[in-house]
C-alpha cells in the first residue's frame, strides 16, 4: 500500500527578481537568484463531494526569516519563524514574531506596506517556479496495536493517515509521525506529532488556503482524534502571542498508521 516518505518530499520555489520584482521578502535580496528547498511536514487533501474537485495543499517545514549568501548578519530583524503552505496556484505564508503586531514594524520590500504576517497570493505571481515533490513509496498499513509496536521499536518510519468528512468536504491529512508512545505490556500506542495543516472547512473551496491553520495531532484507536491548533493567546502585560493552545476532539474520523 502507497505511503508518503517525507524524508524525500520537498517543496521548492525559485525567485528570479531579473523576471519578476519580490513579492514576499521583507529586505532587498542579496541576490538576484534563489531556489529554496523546503522539507514538507504534511499533506492536505480535501475533495469538494457535489463536484469532485479536489484540491491538494502542503505544508513546508518550519524555519526562520533569513539573508541569504551575505558575509555575516543572516538572520533578520526582527526575527520570525517562518512556514509555506502551498496549493498548485495559491500560497500562504505564515509569519510568527515575538508578539502579535511586531510584524506592523517589517515592511514588505517593494511594495511601501508593512508585511502581513499571513500573506496570501498567487504562486504563478510571487515565484519564478514552483514544484511539489510528494514522494510516495511502499508502505505497509500497521492494523493492530501489536504489529504498531513491533514496527516502533525497529525503528522503522512511520507515517500517518487521517481521514474525515463534512457535508461539503472530504478531507485526508498525511503526515510523519515524528513523537510517537508505546507501552507493550498494555498493548497502547499513541501519537503526539506536528505541525499539521487543520483546514477551516465552512470556506469555499478558492478560499480554502486562506483559512488553513497549524496544529499538532494525538490519537491512540482508528476512530478519533484531538487537535491541538495554533491561535492567538493573551499574556501578561497586554500583548498576545501564538501558541499551540486551542484543543478539541473529533469523533467519526479514520486514523491509519503506516511503516515507510
Amino acid at each position: 500500500m502507497p505511503t508518503i516518505d517525507f524524508s524525500r518530499s520537498f517543496l521548492t520555489f525559485r525567485i528570479d527578481t531579473l523576471k519578476k520584482p519580490p513579492q514576499t521578502v521583507s529586505h532587498q535580496p542579496p541576490y538576484s537568484l534563489n531556489n529554496a528547498r523546503i522539507q514538507l511536514d504534511s499533506v492536505c487533501d480535501i475533495t469538494e463531494k457535489a463536484t469532485g474537485t479536489a484540491q491538494r495543499f502542503v505544508l513546508g517545514a518550519s524555519c526562520k526569516t533569513e539573508r541569504v549568501g551575505v558575509k555575516s548578519d543572516i538572520w533578520t530583524v526582527p526575527n520570525a519563524d517562518f512556514v509555506p503552505v502551498i496549493s498548485t496556484d495559491r500560497f500562504l505564508n505564515i509569519k510568527s514574531y515575538a508578539y502579535l503586531g511586531q510584524e506592523q514594524t517589517v515592511q514588505l520590500y517593494g511594495h511601501n506596506r508593512p508585511q502581513p504576517d499571513r500573506q496570501t497570493g498567487d504562486t504563478a505571481v510571487a515565484f519564478d517556479s514552483l514544484k511539489i515533490h510528494v514522494h510516495e513509496t511502499a508502505g505497509e498499513w500497521l492494523e493492530t496495536p501489536a504489529a504498531i509496536i513491533a514496527a516502533t521499536f525497529a525503528q522503522h518510519p512511520l507515517t500517518a493517515c487521517t481521514e474525515y468528512e463534512t457535508d461539503r468536504y472530504r478531507v485526508a491529512l498525511y503526515y510523519p509521525v515524528k513523537t510517537f508512545n508505546v507501552n507493550e505490556r498494555d498493548n497502547v500506542y499513541q501519537t503526539d506529532t506536528g505541525p499539521v495543516l487543520f483546514p477551516d472547512l465552512t470556506r469555499e473551496p478558492a478560499d480554502l488556503i486562506t483559512g488553513m491553520e497549524l496544529t499538532y495531532t494525538a490519537f491512540n484507536c482508528p476512530e478519533w482524534i484531538e487537535f491541538l491548533v495554533r491561535v492567538a493567546n493573551d499574556v501578561p502585560g497586554g500583548a498576545k502571542v501564538y501558541h499551540y493552545s486551542k484543543s478539541f476532539r473529533l469523533d467519526g474520523v479514520r486514523n491509519r498508521l503506516f511503516r515507510v
